[in-house]
């Protein structure tokens, strides 16, 4: 399971033009610039977060690319499958034909795996990127971005065990 540079870059590069995005249109190739991230690979990320409807572009002088919706309303989820990037933990991409084509013995733990990413993905906003951002470059920033999910209460051992359930 991994993050390709297709998300990867997806999200950087939304969070730059969100950042820049204030005074009117972001041109790409000052993203790309500041990024170091490939025009020709940046136009074909926004050509899809564009038909996805997550940016705007507007032609001619001056033009470039804008954040289309509020940015609270624009999940890392959002932007993953805008790019069409696959996040799958399964050997089978969900096709249940892991092993021998049958479903292996731990399709059930990666396809819930997945959901787990997802879920988190879909809680982290733009927005929250953005202000966290403007932090870093104040100084203000925590090292990591805290997991905002309603967590569920701890896995107790069942009575009589020595051993104490782990908490993923």
């Amino acid at each position: 399971m991994r993050l390709t540079t297709k998300g990867r870059f997806a999200v950087t590069a939304m969070i730059d033009l969100a950042l820049r995005g204030e005074g009117g249109p972001v041109a790409l190739a000052s993203v790309s610039e500041r990024q170091k991230i490939s025009l020709s690979y940046l136009e074909q990320l926004f050509g899809k977060l564009r038909r996805y409807r997550l940016v705007d572009s507007v032609r001619g002088p001056g033009g470039g690319y804008c954040i289309a919706r509020p940015l609270n309303l624009v999940t890392v989820a959002d932007i993953i499958r805008a790019v069409d990037e696959q996040l799958d933990a399964t050997q089978c991409g969900g096709r249940e034909n892991c092993h021998d084509e049958h479903r292996c013995m731990t399709h059930d733990l990666w396809s819930a795996l997945n959901s787990k990413m997802y879920d988190y993905l879909s809680s982290v906003t733009l927005a929250e990127l953005v202000d966290r951002q403007k932090l870093k470059l104040a100084g203000l920033a925590p090292s990591v971005l805290e997991d905002k999910r309603r967590s569920s209460p701890p896995v107790r051992a069942k009575a009589g065990r020595e051993k104490t359930a782990a908490v993923i």
